[in-house]
């Protein structure tokens, strides 16, 4: 009689969410790959036999779709392509419980910080000795690189804290390592990323530290860009900017949520910020670094959120004119403080209020556009569609920003860097030619 021989499994990562939770899935990858277990990220083709969904519980849409994925996968277990599906990341920590009894055929449920269950679960040892290694999803020239974990901020909708816990630092030695170590890998552009980058140090250093961070990185040899990406602006630490102004790759892109410009709705908010001290601090960051690129994020529908405080937003954004603006509509989330409010905005309000601030922000966007036809930008190339290659400035970050459409015949690479002439803008992309250099 022959021996069964037993196939070996594969498992697909499938990653929702943001950023912070890419970077956990590569993580994963990393350690399985180490263990010889093959992985894929995202794989549309059923020649896995495992599945690990990394959810994400931020708001409602986002939860939406994470229970979505899981009940796909969950159909295709049923129908026999798949031996196993397992659920991890922020919708698992937050409703582990109810959904243990709702989806009962998920095989096993993880939260946010149980790595090594979940490579015990799948066969695999961790290996602390690669920590900071990862199989990256991204193209290869650029990555997200997370300096921390959690939040001690209590605003009062968001439900991080209860997903990701309270603040810890990476010590610097270690993300400088990481850096290091992707940089070999051919990355070129790093984007820092942390539930609040401008905490970052407290804990560990007892004072804030992303200065000290950025200059240890900014000497990263082959390292050519480096971009910050959700800076709190409540104590923001002014020495970031020195720091940003005088090394040449660190982008001058800042990305600064502020969700609101209305002293009642910050408030409510618990932001610890006035729409006059934000108005201060974005003016001390434009004239400590000329020319830098300010992206924020916005919400609309607010419990008790008035018609007059919709009408100081606007008036916020057309006073500071950010270059980029992303907007979610309110979305009450169990055990937030906003949670004991009445959700008093009809959906439809909310998002025609979104429209309106959008609108707003839009005829901004293309007169920044427009100022840029003429000039030259030193553009990195993240793919070609069309027969287009489409690249994006110091100014855009990955997927949120605007893009550079470049029509040429010639040959570039991706993750290239070239000069481009710019000649038309849109509302959100622009156009140009190659310089020659």
């Amino acid at each position: 009689m022959k021996a069964k021989t037993l196939k070996q499994n594969k498992i697909n990562i499938i990653t929702l969410g943001c950023s912070k939770n890419l970077v956990d899935s590569e993580v994963l990858s990393g350690q399985l790959a180490a263990n010889a277990i093959p992985v894929v990220h995202e794989n549309n083709k059923i020649d896995h036999n495992i599945v690990v969904v990394n959810t994400c519980g931020f708001i409602d849409k986002a939860k939406e779709e994470s229970i979505d994925t899981i009940l796909n996968q969950i159909e295709l277990k049923r129908r026999g392509k798949l031996d196993k599906v397992y659920v991890t990341g922020c919708l698992s920590e937050r409703y582990r419980n109810d959904l243990e009894k709702e989806i009962p055929e998920v095989d096993a449920w993880f939260g946010t910080m149980e790595l090594p269950l979940i490579l015990k679960e799948l066969g695999a040892d961790y290996k602390s000795e690669l920590l900071g290694e990862r199989l990256l999803s991204t193209p290869k020239h650029y990555a997200y690189l997370k300096i921390s974990e959690g939040c001690n901020r209590t605003c009062a909708f968001c439900a991080i804290p209860l997903m990701r816990g309270a603040h810890v630092s990476k010590p610097i030695e270690a993300i400088v390592a990481e850096a290091e170590a992707l940089v070999k890998k051919g990355v070129k552009e790093i984007m820092l990323i942390a539930q609040e980058l401008t905490y970052y140090g407290l804990d560990l250093y007892k004072k804030r530290s992303l200065h000290n961070l950025l200059e240890k990185l900014a000497d990263v040899q082959g390292l050519e860009w480096i971009r910050l990406h959700y800076a709190y602006p409540n104590k923001f630490p002014l020495e970031v900017l020195k720091v940003m102004r005088e090394r040449d790759n660190i982008c001058k892109y800042l990305d600064m949520p502020l969700q609101h410009a209305s002293n009642n709705m910050l408030k409510a908010m618990r932001r610890n910020s006035t729409r006059e001290e934000m108005s201060a601090l974005i003016k001390t960051i434009r004239q400590k670094v000329p020319g830098i690129c300010l992206r924020t994020t916005l919400i609309a529908g607010f419990p008790g959120e008035t018609e007059a405080d919709v009408e100081e937003l606007k008036s916020f954004l057309e006073e500071h004119r950010f270059d980029r603006v992303g907007i979610f509509t309110y979305s009450h989330e169990e055990n937030t403080s906003a949670y004991r409010l009445e959700d008093n905005i009809p959906a439809e309000v909310k998002q025609q209020r979104a429209q309106e601030i959008m609108e707003v922000q839009q005829e901004i966007s293309l007169e920044k556009n427009m100022e840029k036809v003429g000039k030259v930008f030193k553009v990195i190339i993240d793919k070609k569609e069309a027969g287009r290659f489409i690249g994006r400035t110091e100014f855009d970050s990955v997927e949120v920003d605007n893009e550079v459409i470049i029509s040429t015949n010639k040959k570039l690479s991706i993750g290239q860097f070239v000069n481009v002439r710019i000649t038309k803008a849109y509302d959100y992309d622009i156009e140009g030619e190659l310089v020659d250099e």
